[in-house]
């Protein structure tokens, strides 16, 4: 069901003949699963190893070196003389070298033949779903989903298959689908249709997607896509599907090897044939065979001493090292020859997210005002260093560090970010890094609470997991957080009711953010340092105008406004049952400050590329992200330059579909970035 995105609810459920709320019969199932299969990725039937052990002597020099090997020992095999040991010391070498060789590429292939069975990783295990033979929701293996089965996805759920949402049971539906579609953020979903049959992944908002996690929420909805029709699974067949080339390297082997073993035939065949008359000489014992066996066995020797026996080995040998060297840094290839290709490489294809940017989102600027007098109005702006989830990195103003402490609207900042947050940052001993648990904008401001860390808190004689959330125990410790109002689509904001754990404490408070334009129209006033001043227009285009500077050019970040209200509702009278209420208890609220995040290139990415220019190659940036984050992105890396037009050089999927075919040559000619593409687009 290629086009369920642009059904309703009703429709997509119509087209499978389910009931949202009863699921499929046993027969339905049973011929579904008939139709299309198991709801797993099958298994790539590997080489058998005597195929493998064939392919590394399917070379024209080995064959050669083979050949004169055979030969050697046959006629070592023959040998009269006491030498007859040492006549087989040659053939010997010749096999010990070729089955050196044969081992170390049949080991270096089935080291990566797990290289696309690593697709198989983002198929989850386990399902709930509704069946008319189960009473209410239960759980199966995920293989044994067919399409128009009903399943309910929660928080913390792996998607099981490509599924159609019928309705969400959640103020919102967060997904982090950064696997499939590059998004560095959660992505907001729905259950409206959308009417575009061409719209790429990104843009079906109301499709959740096999292998993608859900950061937060719960829905119902009916499976449209299992196996190798899932959006993952058509990754799977297109890499499947690659049709291989023999490198620079190997064309010049087998040209090499070609030409040799002509040059060498013609030879041995001419000191056989010049030597024709001196078959019947005494030294022979006046026997004619003999002698033509023992100027054929010199005209062998010749043909063997004419081939470099160690250059298969050589060759072997180096693009093992260098297979070695690429697999410390995290590069697996199938086959050794590939390592060769680099070499010769002229046009450089990368990903963005997590390739040439962390995958981590990291605030990098933040602002709070320090002084509002009528017009006259001053903030302070922050730069932060560190681009991932550890806790690490220093404030700047102007390019000088400062202390958190010496500003006391940080105190606030730090507060609104440890508390308006249901995510964390944990440390994986394993691979020896930081990683979000939640949602990757929350687990950001987390990691900015450590960075802050108002309260000067001693972290050095706790562990590296402890280090994680040192700063935000201190400030959660001080408050008890009574309920969250989450995040919906038509306020564009999330809140956190609160009180105080200690006397000393101010009363109960709200803490909010979300973004600028929704927030800012529900602010009243604004505060700077201790104070709180009348939100003026004045102060509210400072605000809007800063978020737009950090919005558009170099920067692109995404940005965030914080806010509390210092007098919320009493509890008894709000509703929290109803979303819609949520906006009118979020009013009269206090401007605190703003951050801009983003997903942040990593940090020897620009010296990368650098090289790679300086070396003739062209680097192309190729992602699922938005055109324009991730045109900021490339000027940060220094595929585009700071002030350069993108005009004909930047494309998103679309519009490079819309070309013709003569233009899309010219434009892959030229292009250094292509946005919002799907992965068929990247073949």
């Amino acid at each position: 069901m290629d086009l369920a995105h642009t059904k309703t609810a009703d429709e997509s459920c119509a087209f499978f003949g389910v009931d949202a709320n009863v699921g499929l019969t046993d027969d339905q199932i049973k011929k579904n699963l008939e139709k299309y299969g198991p709801n797993e990725m099958p298994a790539e039937e590997g080489k058998p190893l005597w195929e493998l052990i064939l392919e590394q002597f399917d070379d024209m020099l080995v064959k050669i070196l083979l050949l004169a090997a055979c030969i050697s020992f046959v006629l070592a095999w023959f040998e009269e003389n006491d030498d007859q040991i040492t006549a087989f010391v040659e053939p010997f070498v010749i096999l010990t070298i070729l089955i050196c060789n044969a081992v170390v590429g049949v080991w270096q292939e089935r080291n990566a033949e797990s290289a696309i069975e690593a697709l198989k990783e983002y198929e989850p295990e386990i399902a709930k779903v509704i069946r008319q033979n189960y009473r209410g929701v239960q759980k199966v293996r995920a293989s044994n989903l067919v399409p128009g089965d009903i399943v309910d996805i929660s928080v913390g759920d792996q998607v099981p298959a490509d599924i159609r949402i019928l309705r969400i049971s959640s103020t919102t539906l967060r997904i982090d689908q950064a696997i499939l579609t590059g998004e560095s953020v959660s992505v907001i979903k729905h259950t409206d249709p959308i009417p575009d049959p061409r719209a790429v992944n990104q843009d079906k908002k109301n499709i959740l997607f096999s292998g993608t996690n859900i950061a937060a929420g719960k829905c119902r909805g009916v499976v449209i896509g299992t196996g190798l029709s899932t959006e993952i699974g058509k990754i799977r067949n297109e890499m499947m599907d690659t049709e291989t080339e023999k490198t620079p390297l190997q064309q010049k082997l087998d040209e090499f090897s070609q030409q040799l073993s002509k040059v060498i035939t013609i030879i041995c065949i001419a000191v056989w044939a010049i030597n024709i008359g001196h078959f019947n000489d005494p030294a022979h014992g006046g026997s004619w065979i003999k002698g033509a066996i023992y100027y054929f066995k010199i005209a062998v020797a010749l043909a063997v001493a004419a081939i470099p026996e160690g250059l298969p080995a050589v060759i072997t040998t180096c693009l093992a090292l260098g297979t070695r060297r690429m697999a410390k840094k995290n590069a697996i290839v199938r086959s050794l020859p590939s390592v060769e290709t680099l070499g010769c490489t002229s046009v450089i294809c990368s990903d963005k997210t997590g390739t040439l940017t962390t995958n981590q989102m990291s605030v990098c600027k933040a602002f709070i005002f320090s002084k509002i007098e009528g017009n006259d109005i001053s903030s302070y702006s922050f730069d932060l260093t560190g681009s991932t989830y550890a806790p690490e990195g220093d404030l700047f103003i102007n390019g000088k560090k400062v202390r958190s402490q010496d500003f006391i609207g940080l105190e606030e900042v730090a507060t609104i970010c440890a508390m308006c947050n249901d995510s964390s940052v944990d440390y994986n001993e394993s691979k020896d890094i930081y990683e979000k648990v939640g949602e990757a904008t929350e687990t950001a401001l987390s990691v900015l609470v450590e960075k802050i860390n108002f309260y000067n808190t001693e972290t050095s004689h706790l562990n590296k997991r402890e280090v994680a959330t040192a700063c935000n125990q201190v400030i959660q410790s001080m408050w008890k957080k009574e309920f969250t109002l989450e995040f919906s689509r038509d306020r564009k904001s999330m809140s956190v009711y609160i009180v105080p754990n200690k006397p000393s404490k101010e009363g109960t408070r709200m803490f909010a953010k979300g973004a600028p334009e929704g927030l800012l129209d529900r602010c009243t006033s604004v505060r700077v340092g201790k104070d709180k001043l009348p939100m003026t227009p004045a102060v509210k285009n400072e605000i809007l105008k800063v978020c737009k500077a950090w919005g558009t050019g170099r920067d692109t970040l995404r940005c965030l406004a914080l806010a509390t209200i210092d007098n919320p509702p009493k509890v008894e009278n709000m509703d929290l049952e109803d979303s819609r209420k949520f906006i009118e208890y979020e009013t009269n609220m206090t401007f605190v400050g703003c951050v801009g995040m983003l997903d942040p290139p990593r940090t020897e990415v620009l010296d990368s590329i650098q090289n790679c220019r300086a070396a003739g190659i062209r680097v192309i940036v190729i992602t699922g992200d938005n055109k324009a984050t991730a045109e900021a992105i490339c000027r940060r890396i220094g595929v585009f330059s700071e002030n350069e037009s993108t005009a004909g050089l930047a494309f998103t999927g679309r519009e490079f579909d819309d070309l013709p075919p003569e233009e899309q040559r010219a434009a892959v000619m030229r292009a250094r970035l292509f946005a919002r593409v799907e992965p068929a687009h990247k073949t």
